[in-house]
């Protein structure tokens, strides 16, 4: 920086410099204080990283309410005409709403509501419940929508199964364990919203009527349940005093047995002799109808828990308190019942913090041992060693505050930051060495220092502000992109903040201190060595700096076709040490056969030697945050630890040999990580790394399209050999079997729709009568036909409908049986029908570039009825929204940091100077990039966002570096000579090699040990790293060889013209 007594500068920038070096004499005059109110700040920013919540990734699930509906035995299209479909048009009436997604099952239904970025989820919550009171008249009636819980995708974190291998307890037992007890227990632990069963038995009392008893009676099946139902009740009669006591009034007439129910009296003969419920029904004690099942190991059915935790909660605590509440309940369950954990999130948060805090660790040591090396002065480095760790500490203050979690993107922001976060100690450090091996007489070695640190401190200052300027353009990502990326930026934004902070005060306090002794910075051993390696290439780069200068400029033209090979891609893998393999059957497949195949793909995926477990779901669990349909499989693949791997065996290829030895029929599969398919599930809908969306106005056609699309993309060699799979949702493939109720059939028995309908509610699908009360336990009376009168067609042809003379006529007399099919299930988004493609690449193809080529595919090989569209969900549609941001805002934030630099400089010439660093410093990063065969993604632009910031500061410290020295030069000889000019640029730029050196070094060492860590989250750090890492090199390389002689061709035109051997005079 230019000595603002000998060059004055504009108003406002001399008032921004007085008050830093106001802060910087300050502080170093009084050290204690100093010291002592920023370690103060240590201790609050080491007891804020402690109050952080702790997870694996970020969170990336949008603001949203699950809307969950039960209206039981209903087909999918009634669920959808009179539930999904008038909640969808209602909700999406509320504020903030971006869309609403609905889902009609088998007698449920599930609604969606997306909110706008940035709303409270409570608030949300409550919206939509003001909303569901006015439509609840739409309803039918007994129908009652109920929120989801208050979590969002990220929300399973633990799951396990519950055991028997001696063989006491059965499924039924094990469910009823889970259910009334287990769930309990640890839906009470602070922090988790909801603990969801599946798999195993619910216990039912099944009251099997026989029909032709029934008739004999005259009794009609309405009144059957009707008097089960009265015959389940307790009611109280307040008290009566007796003999001076208060005594309770109690009837007890709670259903507790079989035996009660076949006690239960529905009528009376002519004889008045009461009727019985055994009379008329066989009771059983069975299963209920079953939507979901789970399988542990191949070993067989099994039941399971799923843990749900509540929005905004500490994961690992959670986790944690949910272990040590399971280790105090296992004394309390049945001897021989043992939980089994299947899924614990808490590992993989510990490995991605340990791979961050190995690599935290080994950056500051590696930095530390850079600034002993060069400085050879132990005290000096000391300075840099201790700021270090506390600006990293001050950086959790304004996370906890903020709300911010502990996971791999916000420490990697640290990390990619150390090596920056050093230059302001290494610039003022080395300035005062400089400053004190010049001074040969005795002087005031404190104000000596000041002055030192006040010489370079605003300049430092302005670096370190457009270091945080340039990474303005990550901030303005938003959605999914932005919730991942926006951590990162904080932390970094944060760490450069506080040692731009520590620059101006800490490290004026600890140099005044430490820094004693002689330095000898001319005689030190390595900065002679670094001058005497570079001064001569310096001086040939002078000396020919047109084929220098050339030379530079074509190697930017040669790296433009390299720059354009890359392939795109939103994200790399985020590896999270599972994996969840979901293949999906065709629609109409039983709940026997799918826990037959479960259990079978089970089997077969324990076989790896590095798979630890295996636990399989089919079906949905009783979660609102489970939408799985009967025909989807999600299976949770837990690896063994990697250095228990086959030798040479890479992710990948453990995923190809599964997907090559678990072939279906009819099952494409989907390989994919637990966290971000449960996340994609609940906020798109799509559970693969693309999603073709269809919509349409009928679900046939929207059917055919998907169908055509699935083909086209599997058979088109520009897009089959990067296909995995492509499977196309079977809107209509369920199997129905519709009873066409002929009105004057009916009508000629004195019977109407209903009546009919009834029957059928009631004597074949079973009709809940009441629930029973055992202790702690509840289990449902259903009533139906026996299976004798339903399981078969003749048989349902056959079932009795009782007419208003109190004779039966069989159903068929008054409607007809068809076979059709028909929807398995229904989508809509924002009230739109529409149907999904799912599609798993597989390859080096990024998502980007394969839809790029399925587009063409699908547009010349699918016709698209009128009136229907497509839309391409999942990754790409996050990598097409940040790439059209970044598209303005990175040359919003460039032309912003020119305006900063023309500001300072003054000129537009210097600024233009510094910027001619960012364009050499892409030569190296895209080089490496390519030479890594790493593809194009947000990670990579974030990456290099960050090298932008860190080649314009390099580039400013050399202009201010080569014009100081010009100007000193100047201020000794009043006329030089072009040779002498030449040789006063080039020992102004070897002088200073040093610091420069140091500056680069750290940065680019500091990220060696991200580019060789392996463990969760690597991947995703390594490309934000990759782009810093071979830029920062290649700036490096120009900055000091390529900018000396740039420098004397900017200058010497502009001295000869002048005539004169003078440098003209410039601001700041």
């Amino acid at each position: 920086m230019v000595d603002p007594k000998q060059h004055p500068t504009n108003a406002s920038q001399e008032q921004a410099q007085s008050w830093v070096q106001r802060l910087i004499a300050y502080c170093a005059n009084k050290p204690g204080i100093t010291i002592l109110l920023v370690l103060i700040m240590a201790v609050w920013g080491y007891r804020s990283f402690f109050q952080l919540p702790l997870d694996a990734i970020p969170d990336l699930s949008d603001a949203q309410v699950i809307v969950y509906t039960e209206w039981a035995g209903r087909s999918p299209d009634l669920v959808e005409d009179q539930i999904t479909y008038p909640l969808t048009t209602a909700l999406l009436s509320v504020p903030n709403v971006r869309f609403v997604r609905g889902q009609s099952f088998l007698g449920s239904s599930f609604v969606y509501v997306i909110f706008e970025d940035g709303t409270d989820i409570y608030w949300a919550r409550s919206r939509v419940l003001e909303y569901l009171n006015t439509v609840a008249s739409q309803l039918p009636d007994n129908v009652q929508p109920t929120l989801g819980p208050d979590a969002t995708g990220v929300g399973w974190v633990f799951q396990y199964a519950l055991v028997d291998k001696t063989g006491q307890h059965d499924l039924a037992e094990l469910r009823a364990i889970q259910d009334f007890k287990l769930r309990y227990w640890l839906s009470a632990i602070d922090g988790v919203a909801e603990v969801a069963s599946i798999g195993g038995f619910v216990k039912e009392y099944q009251v099997q009527i026989d029909p032709h008893r029934l008739a004999g009676f005259d009794i009609p099946l309405n009144k059957v349940i009707e008097a089960i139902r009265r015959s389940n009740n307790d009611v109280g009669g307040r008290v009566l005093e007796i003999a001076g006591h208060e005594h309770f009034i109690r009837g007890r007439g709670y259903l507790k047995s079989k035996a009660d129910l076949e006690k239960v009296v529905i009528s009376v003969d002519k004889n008045h002799v009461p009727i019985k419920l055994s009379q008329v029904a066989d009771i059983t004690l069975g299963p209920a109808m079953q939507r979901g099942l789970a399988e542990l190991d191949g070993e067989g059915q099994t039941v399971g828990g799923i843990v749900v935790m509540r929005y905004g909660e500490n994961a690992l605590n959670v986790i944690n308190r949910v272990k040590q509440r399971l280790e105090e309940v296992q004394a309390g369950l049945p001897e021989g019942v043992e939980v089994v954990i299947t899924y614990d999130r808490s590992d993989l948060i510990e490995r991605a913090i340990d791979t961050l805090r190995h690599t935290l660790i080994e950056e500051m040591i590696v930095v530390s041992l850079i600034l002993v090396v060069f400085l050879l002065h132990v005290r000096s480095a000391l300075v840099a060693c201790i700021t270090l760790p506390i600006a990293i500490l001050l950086s959790f203050i304004p996370m906890a505050f903020q709300g911010l979690t502990a996971n791999i993107m916000s420490l990697g922001g640290i990390a990619v930051a150390i090596g920056a976060m050093v230059d302001a100690a290494v610039v003022m450090i080395d300035n005062v060495h400089k400053r004190l091996s010049q001074e040969h007489e005795p002087v005031d070695r404190k104000a000596l220092i000041i002055r030192a640190m006040q010489d370079v401190g605003p300049s430092i200052f302005f670096s370190l502000l457009i270091i945080t300027i340039s990474f303005i353009p990550v901030f303005s990502l938003e959605a999914t992109e932005g919730r991942l990326f926006k951590p990162l930026a904080f932390t970094k934004t944060y760490s450069m903040a506080f040692a731009a902070i520590l620059s101006v005060t800490l490290i004026p306090a600890l140099a005044v201190l430490l820094v004693r002794g002689k330095i000898h910075s001319e005689r030190n051993p390595v900065n002679r060595a670094l001058v005497a390696l570079f001064l001569p290439m310096i001086r040939f780069c002078i000396r020919f700096r047109w084929p220098v200068v050339t030379v530079a400029v074509l190697s930017l033209i040669l790296t433009w076709p390299i720059a354009r090979q890359p392939g795109n891609e939103f994200m790399p893998p985020l590896n999270e040490g599972s994996i969840l393999y979901m293949p999906t059957a065709l629609p109409g497949m039983s709940i026997t056969e799918a826990g037959k195949v479960l259990q079978s793909m089970d089997e077969q995926l324990k076989t790896f030697p590095e798979v630890e477990r295996v636990f399989g779901k089919v079906g949905r669990s009783t979660s609102a945050t489970d939408p799985a349909p009967l025909s989807m499989v999600e299976t949770l693949v837990t690896l063994k630890p990697k250095d228990q791997w086959r030798e040479g065996l890479t992710w990948d290829d453990l995923i190809a040999e599964m997907d090559e030895k678990l072939r279906y029929p009819g099952m494409p599969n989907i390989w994919w990580m637990p966290i971000q398919t449960r996340t994609e599930m609940l906020a798109t809908g799509i559970r693969s790394t693309l999603g073709i969306k269809v919509f349409g106005d009928e679900l046939d056609q929207i059917e055919e399209t998907a169908v055509a699309i699935e083909r086209a993309l599997q058979d088109d060699p520009r897009t089959a050999p990067y296909t995995r799979s492509a499977f196309a949702e079977r809107l209509t493939g369920g199997y129905f079997l519709d009873f066409d109720i002929n009105r004057d059939a009916a009508a000629r028995y004195g019977l109407n729709v209903q009546d009919v309908q009834e029957v059928l509610m009631a004597a074949v699908g079973g009709m809940p009568a009441t629930q029973t009360v055992e202790g702690r336990e509840r289990y449902q009376v259903m009533v139906r036909y026996a299976r004798d009168y339903r399981d078969s067609i003749d048989n349902l042809e056959k079932v009795p409908v009782p007419t208003q003379t109190g004779t039966q006529v069989p159903i068929t007399e008054v409607a007809d049986i068809e076979f059709r099919t028909g929807a398995p299930m229904i989508r809509n988004e924002d009230g739109q029908l529409v149907g999904f493609v799912f599609v798993d690449l597989k390859g080096d193809l990024g998502v980007a570039d394969y839809v790029n080529q399925a587009k063409q595919v699908v547009a010349e090989q699918v016709a698209l009825p009128t009136g229907y569209r497509l839309g391409w969900a999942g990754q790409f549609q996050y990598f097409e929204r940040a790439k059209a941001k970044l598209q303005w805002v990175v040359p919003a934030t460039l032309l912003a940091v020119l305006l900063m630099l023309y500001l300072h400089r003054g000129r537009f010439s210097d600024t233009l100077f510094v910027l001619s660093a960012m364009p050499f410093a892409l030569i190296g990063s895209i080089w490496l990039l390519y030479a890594l065969d790493y593809k194009l993604s947000v990670a990579v632009w974030v990456g290099m966002i960050a090298l932008a910031g860190l080649a314009a500061e390099m580039g400013l410290l050399m202009l201010h570096y080569l014009d100081h020295g010009l100007k000193e030069a100047q201020s000794r000889v009043a006329h030089m000579s072009q040779t002498l000019f030449f040789e006063e640029v080039a020992m102004g730029a070897a002088q200073r090699i040093r610091p420069m050196l140091m500056t680069s070094l750290t940065l680019l060492i500091s990220l060696i040990p991200i580019m060789l860590s392996d463990g969760t989250g690597a991947d995703v750090m390594k490309r934000i790293a990759a782009p810093m890492l071979g830029g920062t090199l290649s700036a490096l390389i120009a900055v000091l060889l390529v900018f000396p002689a740039l420098f004397v061709l900017w200058k010497t035109p502009i001295i000869s013209k002048k005539n004169q051997w003078e440098p003209t005079h410039e601001k700041g």
